[in-house]
């Protein structure tokens, strides 16, 4: 029984053997085949992540490209940069990479690519619809094994120096990177010390998503207690940075690219970087003040990625860890790759990673504060919100509405994922940001 809620925005997701079985992904596999067919591509490539029900998924799919006449290049069990690497680097229109991300180890799910790019939205609605009509092409297509990895490690290695060594942490959580992102930075010259490196779908020391506070905790015990100029941590695909400075103190996606925008805009003047909803004032204003285009968009992968070539935009990066670097790399998410140019600009400088830091103004602000309610009703509040808010205060409408106050700012959007608003508060100071976080909250429970 195909289940319609797997085909989400960005990506197709669902529980192992309930609503992802072997015989949707073989569907899914020959509907997306069939689909772009149409179009001349015939050639594709797949990848997947150490999940226990990667590997047989991964067979599924390349069975339904073969049945409708697709030939497949299976890259083995790979981080997802790898996998958008091959697409840059292989003679391929396309394809799949099998991941839950950082879903628990019963979920696993699909990112699909059209030519260099991932589909979004309605184009992933379309593969649900083409299953339902159930019109597939049929063929004979091809599969055949090739390693990739040993190159995408090389082109890192190639693209990035450190002037000084540096001490590095990584904490893998038992996902993708564990067996990459030590060999890059070794080459490299840091010094790295492995936790949870070892690839294990069961991820038994922590869940990997490096978003969670919880899930750093054994790393940053580790820092505290030894002298460490920083920790890299992952999620399971290694498409997410999460970041600790040497002091201990976790630094999100928004500030990284604080960081990271400085250094670009020394080289680039008047660069275009790009930034999410989510995003502090912070990251926009020391943009502006370096002398960049600090943008504001669409929280999404996708849309992040498709935004940057509309811009032409030399770097982007969402509150969740998904940096693009497009000065001197492929312009997709990559935390190896970023993890890598983070090593490579602290080895520039006599500051710490807490120094550095301390040179951005200093904010207050919540982590993501989600509400769940029903798919309809996520719409309807966040447009109530608008309404009210917008006759009172300068508000921003990209993706939900975003409230700027004299000292901060609210943000309530509808999740592009789940049936579940989100909000988020950033202010000057806590008293502030408690004043905020009330209005705004208080209009929210009104609606609900």
């Amino acid at each position: 029984m195909l289940n319609e809620q797997i085909f989400r925005e960005y990506d197709i997701r669902g529980k192992v053997d309930n609503d992802l079985t072997e015989e949707v992904v073989y569907d899914i596999g020959r509907a997306y085949a069939s689909m772009v067919k149409k179009e001349g591509i015939t050639k594709f490539v797949i990848g997947g992540d150490c999940r226990l029900s990667t590997p047989k998924l991964i067979e599924a799919a390349k069975d339904g490209f073969n049945s409708a006449g697709g030939s497949v290049i299976d890259i083995g069990i790979v981080p997802t940069p790898a996998l958008y690497y091959a697409l840059h680097n292989l003679d391929v229109g396309g394809g799949f990479m099998i991941t839950g991300s950082h879903n628990p180890p019963e979920y696993n799910g699909i990112k699909i690519a059209k030519g260099k790019k991932t589909i979004f939205g309605k184009q992933i609605r379309e593969v649900y619809e083409f299953i339902k009509a159930g019109k597939f092409e049929k063929g004979t297509g091809q599969s055949r094994k090739e390693t990739i990895i040993e190159r995408y490690i090389d082109t890192i290695i190639k693209k990035i120096k450190l002037d000084k060594s540096i001490k590095v942490i990584v904490d893998a959580g038992n996902g993708t990177a564990g067996p990459v992102a030590p060999v890059i930075f070794n080459e490299l010259g840091a010094v790295v010390k492995e936790m949870f490196t070892e690839m294990d779908g069961h991820f038994p020391n922590h869940h990997p998503d490096p978003t969670v506070p919880e899930n750093l905790e054994a790393s940053i015990e580790v820092i505290n207690k030894e002298e460490w100029d920083l920790i890299t941590a992952f999620d399971g695909d290694a498409d997410r940075l999460g970041a600790v400075d040497n002091k201990g103190r976790i630094i999100w996606g928004d500030m990284l690219l604080a960081l990271f925008a400085r250094e670009i805009l020394e080289k680039n003047p008047g660069a275009a970087i790009i930034g999410e909803v989510k995003c502090s004032k912070v990251l926009y204003d020391d943009i502006k003040a370096h002398g960049g285009k600090a943008i504001m968009w669409k929280t999404g992968h996708s849309l992040i990625k498709e935004k940057m070539k509309e811009e032409k935009a030399l770097l982007a990066g969402e509150m969740s860890g998904h940096l693009f670097f497009a000065d001197d790399y492929y312009g997709y998410d990559d935390a190896i790759y970023a993890a890598s140019r983070l090593l490579q600009l602290l080895s520039r400088t006599e500051l710490s990673l807490a120094d550095l830091l301390a040179t951005l103004p200093e904010m207050f602000s919540t982590p993501e504060i989600r509400i769940d309610t029903t798919e309809e009703n996520k719409w309807a509040v966040t447009e109530g919100v608008k309404k009210y808010f917008d006759a009172r205060y300068d508000t921003i409408d990209i993706d939900g509405v975003r409230i700027n106050f004299d000292d901060g700012w609210g943000l309530v959007r509808p999740s592009n994922t789940t049936p579940v608003i989100v909000m988020r508060f950033e202010a000057s100071s806590p008293e502030k940001l408690e004043s905020i976080k009330k209005e705004v909250t208080d209009k929210v429970n009104e609606l609900l």
